[in-house]
């Protein structure tokens, strides 16, 4: 999805607001949920699994491919897949939608370019209390040992 008003303005990442892969890079699969739904569950694939090869996008610039799959962790598999799983509701078209929802929401996050860390030097207080802390735990350990008799 574009933004309607300006179709070619690009997020900070190159990727649009609410971007989703084209459909063709989607495939859908679906199967009988469990939990609520009375006889329904019994006769009607409502679970949705949606796959998304990230490897082979050519919609996702590489450094948005390489965070999405740091952040999706486990849901990616060997072969550079994601596999997103939704059964939450009743009907197939909702869990449908949660799972595109769900994919929109972390091409968003991996669009974002992580900020630098700005190397800061420590505060003369935070290396007193860091000294303080050594000294009392030097003590505590000073106490565990026997007095050594000087002879």
């Amino acid at each position: 999805m574009t933004n309607i008003l300006r179709p070619d303005r690009k997020h900070a990442s190159g990727l649009p607001p609410n971007f989703l892969p084209p459909a063709s890079e989607l495939t859908f699969e679906f199967s009988r949920a469990s939990g609520p739904g009375g006889q329904n569950v019994n006769k009607v694939s409502t679970a949705v699994r949606l796959r998304f090869d990230v490897g082979r996008s050519r919609s996702l610039p590489e450094d948005v491919r390489e965070r999405l799959v740091q952040l999706a962790g486990n849901r990616v598999t060997r072969g550079g897949v994601l596999v997103i799983e939704a059964r939450r509701f009743r009907t197939q078209d909702r869990n449908r939608q949660d799972a595109l929802e769900r994919l929109r929401h972390l091409l968003a996050r991996a669009g974002r370019k992580p900020k630098r860390r700005k190397h800061t030097r420590p505060t003369a207080k935070s290396r007193e209390r860091r000294l303080e802390a050594k000294k009392r735990q030097s003590a505590i350990k000073r106490a565990r040992k026997p007095e050594r008799e000087i002879w």
